[in-house]
């Protein structure tokens, strides 16, 4: 390559392959084994240790959250996947061995947390011993380790995408991909509804201990096949193509150094990073507090409560299909954003509201609205996520919005678990409480279209193909 050529995708050959359909939806078992994951930590092990182990709220939101915090391990991922090979592979092995350590991580963490309830019961309820410290740092550790794993395969995973999509088809790509995340949402709560559906309110805790035992062990095995199946020669077939792997063979040619000079050369790139961190946390600040809202608001049994994302999936893959086929192509990428920020705030509202009905019905069908919402956001806002990205240094700048997204879900996970611990302290009801959570998140929304409103795509690429360019031509010197 000549000194300072960057490689225009516009000129690849039409002889080139293009992922087709049947692709798409295979690469989408990887996001459905995520969104599975999800759903046990979230969505069942948030509700049995604030609920039925009585752990303080805030203690469970940072726990749970530490995952997300490791994310600036996804910048190193991003930088070393695209940098060193493993395997002989770029990507793919770094998606199959993140999935192996986050798929027993989390079995380890059940069993540390059932610990941690035997000490807790000791000590006759909730308090600091050595043995409740001692095993919450064991369970934190564990969910680090298992933040790691997730960090490392969904960053290379990601950065796969970016290497085997082109700009005139990545909305068609994310919206057939992330409609398999939605799957997997209803069909992880589908799993983890009827493994635990014996279960009543009464259930005693070694009944519990059972049947949350068994859901993960099943549901981490189903999803560590489906990284596997979903990124079994994809890259070897379509990578060879990209804009990637037309650069030299550049194991040492993009340092870690030289990553952070591309990654920083457009202010664009923090105005972007700070959209993705106030939108994140907005828009996941119910996350821990979701299902425990269900049972003590609404009177749900653990199986029914879990269930509730069957709504909220199902308003996300009606989002997903109808946004990246029909959606952005009309409105444009960033115009789908806002509007998906105005109508993930109203949907909050909605679901505040829905508490003081105390009916399940309402608040199934407010989820129901969220899922739609969410999904016309995030279709655009990951659409525009892959724009911004320069495919010759994919797995970098696809570990630095992951880790905008990852840290401001930590944040956010705290913030819900804090806000319902403070809402408990200082206002009169149930209802209350929860809503503020709901209040503050459609607040962030309306907060988000003011960063989302100064994103200019064009004058990212501009920057950053100069800077890919002048780090290329040092090297050549």
């Amino acid at each position: 390559m000549a000194s300072g050529e960057v490689f225009d995708t516009k000129t690849k050959s039409l002889s080139v392959p293009r992922v087709n359909l049947l692709t798409m939806f295979r690469l989408g078992l990887f996001q459905m084994g995520l969104s599975m994951m999800s759903i046990l930590t979230l969505g069942v092990l948030n509700r049995v240790m604030i609920q039925e182990i009585a752990i303080p709220a805030t203690l469970v939101s940072v726990v749970l959250a530490l995952p997300l915090f490791v994310a600036p391990s996804r910048v190193w991922f991003g930088q070393i996947s695209d940098a060193k090979p493993l395997w002989g592979y770029h990507r793919t092995a770094y998606v199959w061995v993140g999935a192996a350590i986050f798929a027993i991580a989390a079995f380890l963490a059940i069993q540390v947390m059932w610990q941690l309830n035997l000490a807790a019961t000791s000590a006759g309820g909730w308090v600091w011993t050595t043995q409740t410290i001692g095993w919450t740092a064991l369970l934190a550790l564990v969910f680090a380790i298992y933040g790691l794993g997730i960090s490392a395969s969904s960053t290379a995973f990601a950065a796969l995408l970016v290497d085997i999509s082109e700009e005139d088809n990545r909305s068609k790509v994310v919206g057939v991909v992330w409609s398999m995340l939605m799957v997997g949402i209803i069909v992880g709560a589908i799993i983890s509804g009827s493994l635990l559906k014996q279960l009543t309110p009464e259930a005693t805790v070694e009944t519990l201990q059972g049947a949350v035992n068994r859901l993960f062990f099943i549901v981490p095995a189903i999803v560590f096949g489906l990284a596997i199946a979903a990124t079994l020669g994809v890259e070897k077939r379509y990578s060879q193509y990209s804009t990637r792997s037309t650069l030299v063979n550049r194991e040492d040619s993009i340092t870690l150094g030289n990553a952070w000079k591309i990654l920083t050369a457009s202010p664009q790139t923090g105005i972007f990073f700070t959209f993705l961190l106030v939108m994140t946390i907005s828009l996941f600040m119910q996350d821990p507090i979701l299902e425990p809202y269900a049972g003590q608001v609404f009177k749900m049994p653990l199986a029914e409560s879990t269930k509730l994302n069957v709504f909220y999936g199902t308003g996300l893959l009606i989002a997903y299909g109808v946004t990246g086929f029909y959606i952005v192509p009309r409105l444009g990428k960033r115009r789908t954003a806002r509007l998906g920020c105005m109508l993930v705030a109203f949907c909050a509202i909605l679901l505040a509201i829905s508490g003081f009905t105390a009916n399940a019905a309402v608040l199934k069908l407010s989820l129901f609205f969220f899922g739609l919402a969410t999904g016309f956001l995030t279709t655009g806002a990951i659409s525009l996520m892959l724009d911004l990205t320069a495919a010759e240094a994919a797995g970098t700048f696809i570990g630095a919005w992951g880790l905008a997204q990852s840290i401001s879900r930590g944040i956010a996970v705290v913030i819900g678990g804090t806000v319902l611990d403070i809402g408990r302290n200082f206002l009169p009801s149930q209802e209350l409480a929860y809503g503020l959570v709901f209040v503050l998140e459609a607040v962030g929304m309306v907060l988000s279209i003011w960063f989302l409103n100064r994103v200019n795509v064009t004058e990212f690429q501009t920057s950053t193909k100069q800077a890919i360019a002048s780090v290329l031509e040092s090297d050549l010197d």
